[in-house]
């Protein structure tokens, strides 16, 4: 610690309890003054003196066991007839005197910078709130910290002033005129004074309808739902707030008018000074025309007499209905953000016909008066207006040339066309071949020997080389202007720049160039891989009979060619004197479906002629899936019948079930445990057996049979199993009956083995 140190905390400290006394001070003053105000009350109701006053209210609050600044308080709250303490649940005595003792300090206050700690200590702080700011309300919608209490040194100095159309809670506040009531500052993501206090509310403050500023009360912690009584006490605060910002505002306001009128004159175009006309309630009833400018022109007709001094409602009765002007000039009045429109519709009465007329609109707030400047739109100017956008989004220069004097006119287009800076001379049509490409100089020259030789309308497209070496593709127009006796007296045209449509007409012919190539690609692919798929899968096959069983099949591709995909079955009799019989789906389309078919089909026949059981060749046949070629994912049913025990083991890989018919009857069989080959490197597939018996039929199909989009995958085997029971003389009959009946709507290839034992 240095030597000067102990001297410094005591200087600290001094300072500290100083700032307490004042504080104290200020407290026992607003307390005192709220005394004296009621000992007036007495005065003027007892018709006693000053000391008789205030012996009588010494009497009362002994009698009534309070203190006599909560006696006094009750007195003016009595007398007072305003909202300050009028608050739902009759509020306590307590916060009545802090009320009142807040707004005897803000009354007493020599600036806002008072009334905010006079605020804060008396009425907020009770509350909890840890800081409190008073925004005032520039007449551009801007905000202004005028006063402040509880922030973090400094932080005042860095919310000084708010842009305007910076989003805080009170510019929400200011803009939609009501309370704002936030819960966590940092979860609305907007920005304030004092970011470490997430609770907040910002309450508007005006008066007449005027909003000239708005309070904003802080709270150390998300803020909780307070009843209503406090949403009243901030209310009445907010106030009070506006009282003493408009007393502020005073002295400007004062010259306001007069400046105002200066303004308004000075205008070209009609102008209107507009007053407030405020209703028993506080709220806005109409306007008033405080002043006409020299320049107004009315909507209707009507002199400058006939408007000054009425009110706006009674001059244009339209105006709260035609474009909404009456509700624009409140909310400007009420928040100070001025409005402006391009094109707004006024409306005017004349022997009760409206008359509407499209017009330019500004309308500002000057203190408590409205300024409303309007430019009715000549028609053809607004013509203009519209041609010269037109010729700016059209890219379109436009350009007159006199011949006998020689003068040629451009647009700014036009130069910008050329790559010309403006002011440049201009080309002249005859030597536009001069700036052109070679190969389009001889239909130029033709194009200028029609307008300028043969005096008639002509156009040609070209490509315009500038001087900063880009080439742009031109389409020019020029016609004639020729007087009675047919003599040339000028040229008028137009250039447009259509170089993004040439380019993208090239892109267009390049693109239908490479998708005709790409259809015929795709034609030879489809066509290839569906005479592929019919050598491998013929639609139908010859039946087999082996060893007492009959073993038919039915394949449909897919009804689009595009889509031929991968099913596969096939039916053969192994070495081992026992008959193979497997349905498959590959997961895709054209040639990699169809050659993914083949490698399953005929790797599962290799591994059949081991000898080896379904599961087995199912597990064999997934590592040729998973490992030995590209990602094959597919579905599988594998069977293997014994003709001497009439017992047909089976196994399935992420398959719908067989079904069996027996009796007349046709049921599912149980769903094997075993997932897609190609999903897993090791996965193990459960093996059933089936005993057959004389007149079984056994059905092995793809989901093209069966699927619909919009149903049940149960429900749709349900109706196969429905189908099937339908009897049938024999088993080419029972197959082409079930093709005929399905109700798949997948677009899928469909295929169907039929196993049956006579």
């Amino acid at each position: 610690m240095t030597a000067g140190q102990p001297a410094v905390n005591r200087l600290v400290s001094t300072i500290d309890r100083l700032s307490r006394e004042m504080d104290e001070v200020r407290a026992t003053a607003d307390g005192r003054a709220l005394v004296e105000l009621a000992k007036g009350v007495l005065v003027e109701r007892l018709r006693c003196g000053p000391a008789q006053a205030a012996e009588q209210l010494a009497l009362l609050a002994e009698q009534a066991g309070i203190t006599q600044l909560t006696l006094a308080v009750e007195i003016i709250n009595e007398v007072s007839g305003d909202t300050l303490t009028a608050v739902p649940d009759e509020p306590s005595r307590t916060t009545a005197v802090r009320l009142r003792t807040a707004e005897s300090g803000a009354l007493g206050a020599d600036d806002t910078q008072a009334v905010a700690q006079s605020l804060f200590t008396h009425a907020l702080a009770p509350l909890g709130a840890s800081a409190v700011a008073i925004w005032s309300a520039g007449s551009d919608a801007s905000l202004t910290l005028a006063g402040h209490a509880g922030f973090e040194p400094g932080e005042a100095s860095r919310w000084h002033y708010v842009p305007p159309g910076v989003s805080t809670p009170a510019r929400r506040a200011l803009v939609e005129r009501d309370a704002v009531w936030i819960v966590d500052l940092d979860e609305s993501g907007l920005p304030s004074i004092g970011p470490g206090l997430p609770g907040r509310v910002a309450v508007p403050a005006g008066t007449g309808g005027r909003i000239a500023g708005v309070l904003e009360i802080c709270w150390p912690a998300p803020l909780a739902p307070q009843s209503l009584s406090v949403h009243k006490q901030v209310e009445a605060l907010a106030q009070l707030c506006a009282a003493t910002l408009d007393s502020t505002a005073a002295p400007n306001l004062a010259r306001a008018p007069s400046e105002l009128v200066d303004l308004a004159d000075g205008l070209l175009d009609p102008a209107l000074v507009l007053g407030p006309e405020i209703s028993p309630d506080g709220t806005i009833a109409d306007f008033r025309v405080h002043h006409v400018n020299r320049g107004f022109v009315d909507l209707a007709g009507r002199p400058r007499s006939a408007i000054a001094g009425k009110s706006l409602l009674e001059a244009y009765p339209l105006a709260s209905a035609e474009g909404n002007l009456f509700d624009k000039i409140e909310h400007v009045h009420a928040t100070g953000e001025s409005f402006r429109a391009e094109r707004m519709t006024l409306a005017a009465l004349i022997d009760e016909v409206p008359l509407t007329v499209a017009a330019s609109v500004s309308i500002t707030r000057h203190g408590a008066l409205v300024l409303v400047v309007w430019r009715a739109q000549d028609e053809t100017a607004r013509l203009a207006n519209l041609l010269q956008h037109a010729q700016r989004l059209g890219r379109v220069g436009g350009f007159e040339e006199e011949r006998h004097s020689g003068r040629i006119m451009w647009n700014s287009q036009l130069y910008a066309l050329y790559g010309l800076a403006p002011g440049t001379d201009p080309v002249p049509l005859a030597e536009i071949a001069a700036h052109a490409h070679p190969d389009d100089v001889l239909s130029l020259n033709g194009f200028v020997h029609n307008v300028l030789r043969d005096r008639q309308q002509a156009s040609t497209a070209f490509r315009l080389q500038r001087p900063d070496g880009v080439t742009r593709h031109v389409r020019v127009i020029a016609e004639p202007v020729l007087d009675s006796q047919g003599e040339l007296l000028a040229v008028r045209g137009a250039y447009q720049d259509v170089s993004a449509q040439h380019w993208t007409e090239v892109a267009l012919s390049a693109t239908q160039d490479q998708l005709a190539i790409t259809e015929q690609e795709s034609l030879e692919r489809n066509t290839l891989t569906l005479q592929l798929q019919q050598v491998i899968m013929p639609p139908t096959h010859p039946t087999i009979d082996a060893f007492g069983l009959r073993v038919a099949v039915r394949y449909r591709p897919a009804a689009q060619e595009e889509l031929v995909g991968g099913d596969w079955y096939d039916a053969v009799v192994l070495p081992t004197k026992q008959i193979l019989v497997s349905v498959g789906d590959i997961t895709g389309h054209g040639i990699k479906g169809a050659t993914g078919m083949v490698v399953l089909r005929n790797a599962l026949r290799g591994l059949a002629a081991t000898g080896a059981g379904p599961a087995q060749l199912l597990t064999w046949l997934n590592l040729v899936a998973h490992h030995l070629s590209d990602n094959i994912i597919a579905t599988a049913i594998c069977g293997l019948y014994d003709p001497h025990t009439r017992v047909l083991r089976w196994a399935r890989a992420g398959h719908l079930p067989p079904v069996l018919i027996r009796d007349g009857d046709a049921e599912l069989l149980p769903m094997l445990r075993g997932v897609l080959l190609g999903a897993l490197a090791e996965p193990s597939y459960e093996e059933g057996q089936l005993q057959l018996e004389p007149g079984d039929t056994l059905l092995l199909y793809t989901d093209g049979l069966v699927e619909r989009r919009d149903v049940p995958l149960d429900d749709c085997l349900d109706h196969l199993c429905e189908a099937a029971r339908t009897p049938a003389s024999n088993l080419d009959e029972l197959l082409d009956h079930l093709l005929a009946h399905g109700e798949s709507n997948t677009d899928d290839d469909t295929c169907v083995v039929g196993v049956q034992l006579p």
